[in-house]
C-alpha cells in the first residue's frame, strides 16, 4: 500500500462516466450540463473513461476502443477541445468534486504518434513487428517498459494530466512495470502531492496466466505499494458464483473478510456491482428487493463506491465500447433516492476507519456486517437479505428501537434477532 495512502478514500463515491455514450451528442458539453444532477448522487469523484483520440488502425467497431490510444497528449476531437475538458474540470471541482482520468499505459493504437515516432518503445514479436502479448486485444500493440526513455515520455505526460486533473485510473496497471509505477508516483507529487491512483487490478486467474507466458503482471498486494486504490477483482469471482448458483455466499464472506489481513491496514478496495467492463447490476439482479439489499451492501462495504452512469437508472444493458450507444438517464426506473441515503452512510467516520468484519446466514441467504470503531466501543451494523427468504437472523445487537438508516425507518429489535423483511437495514450502535 502507498504508505501515504489516506483511508478517507473509504468514504468516497466515485461515478465513472464513458462521454461518447452519457448522451446523444456525446460531449464534454453534455456532460457539464448534468453535473448538478450527479453531484445531487452523492458523488465525490468522476471518473472519465479515456477521452484521447482514438487509432484507425484494426479499429473494433464503427468508432473503436477508447482503449485504443492515438495520442496521450490531446483529447477526441469527437468529444470537443482540450478547453472545453478544462471547462467541465472547473464545473467539477466548483461542485466540490474531484476528476480522475483514466490512463493507458500498456499499449496504444498501432498507428498511435508514439508508434509512428518512437517505434524502439514498443515489444516486437519473434518476427520483429509490433503486437500484443493479450490474444483478444486485436486493436492495440504493447509498449517495452525495458525502454527508460519511454519512462521519461510517460511520466512527462503524466505530469501535464496532473496539472488538469486530480488523479488517475490506470487500466491493467499489473501489466506494467512496478518500478515505473513507484518513479511515477514519486515525479507526479511534484505536480500535484495530492492525486488519486486507483488500479485496474486483475483476476488471480489472468495473473497467472500471463505470468506463465513470462509476462510482467502485479498481484495486488505489489500494486498496494504504489497505487491508494485497487479493483475487487481479486474476490470478484465468488461474487459472480453465488450469484450463479455455482458457489456459496459464505464463500463470498470467507474472501472479503481475508482481505483484512492479507493487506495493509490502510488498504482501499474500490467496490463495485458492475463496471464498463462487467455486466450491469440490474441484469445479474434483476429481483428488486435483492438488488436494493445488493446497493445498500455496496455502499456499505469497506472501501470506495463505484457507480458506472445509468446504474442509478438500473440501466440493464452494458454500454458498447466500440459503437454509439447511449445510456438511459431518463428516470423511469430511478433510485437515486436511495442512493443520496446510502451516501449519508458512506460518509461515517466509522467506514473510513474500522475493524471490518462479514458473517453469512447460508439457509436464509443473507449476510451480516460490522465496522467497528479502532480503538473504540461504537459500531455500524448491517444485515441484508440477498434471497428474499422469510426469517429471522442473530444480529448480536441489543433489544430496543433503533434509526434504520437505509430509510429513516424505525425499527425494533427483540431477542438480537433482526427479521429478514426490514432488510436492508443497517444500524449505528453508539459505545458507552
Amino acid at each position: 500500500m502507498a504508505y501515504c495512502t489516506k483511508t478517507d478514500l473509504r468514504n468516497q463515491v466515485i461515478y465513472s462516466i464513458y462521454v461518447r455514450n452519457y448522451s446523444e451528442e456525446g460531449t464534454f458539453l453534455e456532460v457539464e450540463k448534468d453535473l448538478d444532477r450527479i453531484k445531487g448522487l452523492g458523488v465525490d469523484i468522476i471518473w472519465f473513461l479515456p477521452i484521447y483520440p482514438i487509432g484507425q488502425e484494426k479499429r473494433k467497431g464503427i468508432l473503436g476502443s477508447p482503449y485504443a490510444i492515438a495520442d496521450y497528449r490531446k483529447v477526441n476531437p469527437e468529444l470537443g477541445t482540450m478547453d472545453d475538458f478544462k471547462h467541465l474540470v472547473e464545473g467539477i471541482r466548483t461542485r466540490g468534486m474531484r476528476v480522475m482520468l483514466d490512463i493507458v499505459y500498456n499499449h496504444t493504437s498501432p498507428d498511435s504518434w508514439l508508434a509512428k515516432n518512437h517505434p524502439e518503445y514498443f515489444y516486437k514479436t519473434p518476427e520483429g513487428e509490433m503486437g500484443n502479448r493479450v490474444g483478444d486485444w486485436g486493436d492495440i500493440v504493447d509498449l517495452d517498459y525495458g525502454n527508460k526513455e519511454l519512462w521519461d515520455y510517460q511520466i512527462d505526460t503524466l505530469k501535464m494530466w496532473a496539472g488538469i486533473v486530480d488523479g488517475f485510473r490506470c487500466d491493467v496497471a499489473p501489466l506494467v512495470s512496478l518500478a515505473f509505477w513507484l518513479k511515477a508516483r514519486e515525479e507526479v507529487a511534484r505536480v500535484n502531492p495530492e492525486c488519486i491512483w486507483l488500479s485496474e487490478s486483475v483476476e488471480p486467474e489472468f495473473i497467472v496466466d500471463m505470468r506463465a507466458k513470462g509476462m510482467t503482471n502485479l498481484s495486488d498486494s505489489e500494486i498496494f505499494q504504489t497505487f491508494d486504490m485497487c479493483y475487487d477483482y481479486d474476490i470478484f469471482k465468488y461474487f459472480r458464483q453465488y450469484l450463479n448458483g455455482e458457489g456459496t455466499l459464505g464463500r463470498y464472506v470467507e474472501a472479503v473478510n481475508m482481505q483484512e489481513y492479507i493487506y495493509p491496514a490502510n488498504y482501499v478496495k474500490m467496490r463495485y456491482l458492475e463496471n464498463h467492463d462487467q455486466d450491469r447490476a440490474k441484469e445479474i439482479i434483476p429481483k428488486e428487493s435483492a438488488l436494493r439489499n445488493w446497493t445498500a451492501f455496496l455502499y456499505f462495504q469497506k472501501g470506495a463506491t463505484l457507480l458506472y452512469a445509468g446504474q442509478e437508472n438500473q440501466n440493464e444493458t452494458r454500454p458498447d465500447l466500440f459503437n454509439k450507444d447511449v445510456i438511459n438517464l431518463d428516470g423511469s426506473r430511478d433510485i437515486s433516492d436511495m442512493l443520496r441515503q446510502l451516501y449519508q452512510i458512506k460518509k461515517l467516520p466509522v467506514v473510513a476507519k474500522s475493524s471490518y468484519r462479514l458473517s453469512a446466514d447460508e439457509g436464509l441467504g443473507a449476510a451480516i456486517g460490522e465496522h467497528k470503531e479502532i480503538q473504540g466501543k461504537g459500531r455500524l451494523l448491517g444485515i441484508f437479505s440477498f434471497e428474499g427468504k422469510c426469517g429471522q437472523v442473530e444480529a448480536g445487537i441489543q433489544d430496543g428501537t433503533y434509526t434504520n438508516m437505509v430509510n429513516g425507518k424505525e425499527i425494533r429489535i427483540e431477542d438480537g434477532k433482526i427479521d429478514l423483511k426490514m432488510c436492508p437495514v443497517i444500524i449505528k450502535e453508539n459505545g458507552e
